[in-house]
């Protein structure tokens, strides 16, 4: 067992649920965040858990809820602050985007992250991690097909944004991972990915373990090579 408290913010179900149970199965504490009330994958990976699973609440595009969530965690100390959520809303051409849609996605994908971040950095210790779930489609380099214009926009966001935050913070310890976790059999990725979520996350918390300790910024895929910005 390990005294060692994880954060996964959005973990009810799919990828951010799949990070929750592995790093509960390797002995870590885990506080798991759901949005809403309705019963979760979490709630029963939390009661069987001995304890070693907590539930929170949280909506992160609301930033009320994010302060609230801050100030209910404001004792504990958190070894990995992972951020894990994002939607789409369809491959759409982008001159064919509703404003409302552009600002619902880059508000969920890129915006509510960082804003995460901020407030939760200081609980984060020394030298521990902090994470955020991006993907291949954020990489402007292997952008090759086009198409999910939108979706890749956000990613991409999120990357540029989270490269910011490492050069205002380039003084402090923390590892900072963007992390790529393959294409994966979600809803997001569709049935016909790949890759199932047993076959993504342990290398996903494998990678990120790998890198503990090791200050700055790195975008890595869940089998621990760069991925092209």
């Amino acid at each position: 067992m390990s005294d060692r408290t994880a954060l996964v913010i959005g973990a009810s179900r799919t990828l951010g649920l799949g990070l929750a149970t592995e790093y509960a199965h390797r002995g870590w504490n885990v506080i798991g965040t759901v949005r809403g009330t309705s019963r979760t994958g979490l709630h029963d990976l939390a009661e069987a858990s001995g304890g070693r699973v907590t539930v929170e609440s949280l909506d992160m595009t609301k930033p009320e809820q994010i302060t609230a969530l801050r100030e209910r965690l404001t004792e504990r100390t958190l070894d990995l602050l992972f951020v894990n959520a994002a939607i789409t809303r369809g491959d759409i051409p982008i001159a064919d985007v509703p404003e409302e849609m552009f600002t619902e996605v880059m508000v969920t994908n890129a915006l509510s992250p960082m804003r995460v971040v901020e407030s939760f950095r200081s609980l984060v210790a020394p030298t521990g991690t902090i994470g955020v779930m991006s993907s291949r489609q954020g990489s402007i380099g292997l952008n090759t097909r086009g198409g999910q214009d939108l979706y890749r926009a956000s990613k991409s966001a999120l990357n540029q944004l989270m490269r910011s935050y490492a050069v205002r913070y380039a003084d402090a310890a923390h590892t900072l991972l963007l992390i790529n976790p393959g294409h994966v059999r979600t809803e997001l990725g569709g049935p016909e990915a790949p890759l199932t979520i047993d076959q993504s996350i342990p290398g996903v918390v494998d990678t990120i373990d790998r890198h503990s300790g090791e200050p700055g910024l790195k975008f890595l895929d869940y089998q621990d090579q760069p991925v092209p910005w």
